[in-house]
C-alpha cells in the first residue's frame, strides 16, 4: 500500500512486474526454465521494494536508514558498492550521505560538484545514466572505490537521480558485474522506484527539520523578546549570567518581598535595586538610599529612624528619618553588613512589625516601605561568628539576588565599554567612534577586580587621553598594559613597543578603508609599497578586515 501510493510511474512498473510474474508462472507449468543471471524473479523484486519501504518508515536516523537500503540492494538484488549522495544547497556540492565499505574520513573527504563526472551529470540533468563498462567511460571519475585499479572483473555503473517535485536533491548509484545479457533498463526502473521512496523520506525529514528549526527560532525570538521586555533599562549586558539577574528582578519586582542583593564591590548592586523599584507598583513613590558603611552607629540610627528636638546634642529641631521619607516607596540599605547590634534589633522590628520610633521619642510610627538591602560581605560567615544577627539575616534573605563579577561576564565587557565611551565622549565633546583591537584584547584579558566601576573609570581616562576618534591600547591604565596576555606597548623593548603601536595604526587604517591597502596608505600619507612592506613585516593579513 505504501509503494502504490507514491507515484503513477511506480504503479505502472509494479503492474508490469505482476504481468511478468504471471508469465513466468505459466512458462514454468509448460516447460520449467532457469532464469538468466541477474534476472531475479519479479515477486522477489516486489518483496525487496516492500522491504525497503518498511525500512524507510521505521523511524531510524536518515543515515542508518539509507545504509540499510544499500545493504538490501546488495544482499537481495546483487547491486554492489552502492552510494547515495545528497546536494548541499549552500555550496552546490554533492556530499556522500552513505556508501558501501568506506570510512567516515573518506566519506567526508570525497565530494562532487554538480555537473562533474557521471554522478554530477545525473544531478545536473535529472536523468539516469547507465555505464555498461566503467573502463570505457571517460567521464567516470572513480574517486571512491577505485574500481579500475582494484576490480578483477568488468563492472557496470547505474546512477539514478533523487527528485523531490521538480528539484533534484541527490543521486543513488550502484555497481553490477558486467553481463551483456543483464537487463540494465529494468535495474534503472527498480532504482527509480527506490529513489522515489527515498525522496519521499528525504522530503518528510526535511519538512520536519525545517519545522523544528522554525519552532526553535520562534522560541528563541520570543524568549529574547521577553528578556528584552523584562530587562531593566538601567542595566547593560546580554550574557547568560546577567540574564539570570534580569529574570530574578522580574520575579520579585511586583511583590513587597524584602530583597538581599549580594555581589562584589562595583558590580552594580544599586542599579539592581533601582530596577526592582521602578518595575514595582511603588515606582511612583520615592527611592531612598542609605549607605550604612559611611555613617557611625549614632548617626546611622538617627538617619534611619529620625529624631526629636533635643534628643541629643545638636538636635535643634525634629527630623524625619529615611524610613519615613521612603513612605510609599523603597528604602535601599547599602552595605547592611556594617550595621551595629543595636541598630540590627531596631531594623528587625521594622521588617517584622512595620513599626519604629524616632530617637528621643516614645511615639510609634508605621513604616509603609519596602526594604531592599545589599552587601559585599559574606553574611553566612558573619552570622556564624556572631557579627550579624541570625534572625535579621533570615528576615532580609527572603529573596537573594547574586550579581556576578565582571570576570564572569566577559561577553558584556565590550557592550559596557561602548556605552561608557559614548557617554564620556559626549560629556567631553569628542568624536570617539570605536576601540582599537589591541585595546579590546587588553580589556578581555584583564581580570577586573574593581568590576564595572573599574571599567567605567578606565574608559573615562581613555576618552580624556585620546586625541583622535579611536581609543588605543596606550590610552588604557598601566594596570591593564602590564598584563602578560595583552601584548601591549607597556612592556618589552623599544623596538617591540614601536612595532605594536605601528601595527595598531595599520590595522585601524585597514578597518576604516575596508581592507583597501591603497586607500589606507593614502590616508596615512605613505606609498602603497611601503604600506605593504610594513603589513607583511608585522604579519598582518589585510583580507581579514574586508567588509562583509
Amino acid at each position: 500500500t505504501y509503494i502504490f501510493s507514491l507515484w503513477p510511474a511506480s504503479f505502472t512498473f509494479l503492474l508490469d512486474l505482476k504481468r511478468k510474474d504471471a508469465f513466468y508462472m505459466n512458462t514454468m507449468t509448460l516447460a520449467p526454465k532457469a532464469p538468466p543471471a541477474h534476472d531475479e524473479r519479479p515477486a522477489e523484486r516486489l518483496a525487496v521494494l516492500y522491504k525497503i519501504s518498511r525500512r524507510l518508515s521505521d523511524g531510524s536516523s536518515q543515515r542508518q536508514t539509507l545504509t540499510d537500503v544499500l545493504e538490501i540492494l546488495d544482499s537481495d538484488l546483487g547491486m554492489k558498492r552502492g552510494m547515495i549522495v545528497l546536494l548541499d544547497s549552500e555550496r552546490s556540492e554533492l556530499l556522500i550521505a552513505v556508501a558501501h565499505n568506506i570510512s567516515e574520513r573518506e566519506r567526508r573527504a570525497v565530494h562532487y560538484r554538480v555537473g562533474e563526472g557521471v554522478v554530477g551529470r545525473v544531478v545536473e540533468t535529472g536523468e539516469p545514466v547507465v555505464v555498461p563498462r566503467v573502463s570505457e567511460e571517460p567521464m567516470f571519475l572513480d574517486r571512491l572505490h577505485k574500481r579500475r585499479a582494484s576490480a578483477a572483473e568488468e563492472v557496470s555503473f547505474i546512477c539514478v537521480p533523487i527528485v523531490i517535485g521538480q528539484k533534484v536533491v541527490g543521486a543513488l548509484s550502484v555497481d553490477r558485474v558486467f553481463d551483456a545479457s543483464d537487463p540494465l533498463d529494468e535495474v534503472v526502473q527498480i532504482l527509480s522506484i527506490v529513489t522515489r521512496i527515498i525522496a519521499y523520506d528525504v522530503k518528510a525529514r526535511g519538512t520536519a527539520e525545517a519545522q523544528r528549526r522554525r519552532l526553535e527560532e520562534e522560541n528563541f525570538r520570543l524568549r529574547n523578546e521577553l528578556e528584552d521586555r523584562f530587562r531593566p533599562e538601567n542595566i547593560i549586558g546580554n550574557s547568560g549570567a546577567i540574564r539570570k539577574v534580569y529574570g530574578a528582578i522580574h520575579q520579585v519586582a511586583h511583590s513587597a518581598t524584602t530583597v538581599l542583593i549580594l555581589g562584589e564591590s562595583g558590580t552594580g548592586k544599586e542599579l539592581v535595586a533601582h530596577a526592582i523599584h521602578y518595575a514595582s507598583p511603588r515606582a511612583k513613590g520615592p527611592f531612598v538610599k542609605v549607605n550604612c558603611a559611611a555613617l557611625s552607629e549614632n548617626l546611622l540610627e538617627s538617619e534611619l529612624f529620625g529624631h526629636e528636638r533635643g534628643a541629643f546634642t545638636g538636635a535643634i529641631e525634629a527630623r524625619k528619618g529615611r524610613i519615613e521619607e521612603a513612605g510609599g516607596g523603597t528604602l535601599f540599605l547599602d552595605e547592611i553588613g556594617e550595621f551595629s547590634a543595636s541598630t540590627q534589633i531596631k531594623l528587625l522590628r521594622v521588617l517584622q512589625d512595620k513599626q519604629f520610633e524616632r530617637v528621643g521619642s516614645n511615639r510609634t510610627h508605621h513604616a509603609n516601605v519596602r526594604v531592599v538591602t545589599a552587601t559585599n560581605r559574606d553574611l553566612d560567615k558573619a552570622v556564624a561568628t556572631g557579627g550579624f544577627r541570625e534572625d535579621l539575616y533570615y528576615r532580609i534573605n527572603v529573596f537573594p539576588i547574586v550579581i556576578p563579577p565582571l570576570s564572569d561576564r566577559k561577553d558584556d565587557i565590550m557592550q559596557l565599554a561602548d556605552f561608557f565611551v559614548e557617554r564620556y565622549a559626549k560629556e567631553t565633546g569628542k568624536n570617539i567612534r570605536r576601540i582599537s583591537t589591541p585595546a579590546i584584547d587588553m580589556m578581555m584579558a584583564y581580570h577586573w577586580p574593581g568590576n564595572v566601576r573599574e571599567l567605567e573609570n578606565c574608559i573615562e581616562r581613555a576618552v580624556l587621553l585620546s586625541d583622535d576618534d579611536v581609543i588605543h591600547a596606550h590610552h588604557l591604565p598601566p594596570s591593564l598594559q602590564t598584563s602578560e596576555l595583552s601584548d601591549t606597548i607597556g612592556t618589552g623593548t623599544l623596538e617591540a613597543r614601536v612595532a605594536l603601536l605601528e601595527a595598531d595604526i595599520l590595522v585601524d587604517a585597514l578597518k576604516r578603508n575596508g581592507a583597501n591597502v591603497a586607500s589606507a596608505a593614502r590616508e596615512l600619507g605613505t606609498t602603497t609599497r611601503i604600506f605593504r612592506y610594513k603589513v607583511q613585516k608585522l604579519g598582518i593579513d589585510p583580507r581579514q578586515f574586508k567588509r562583509q
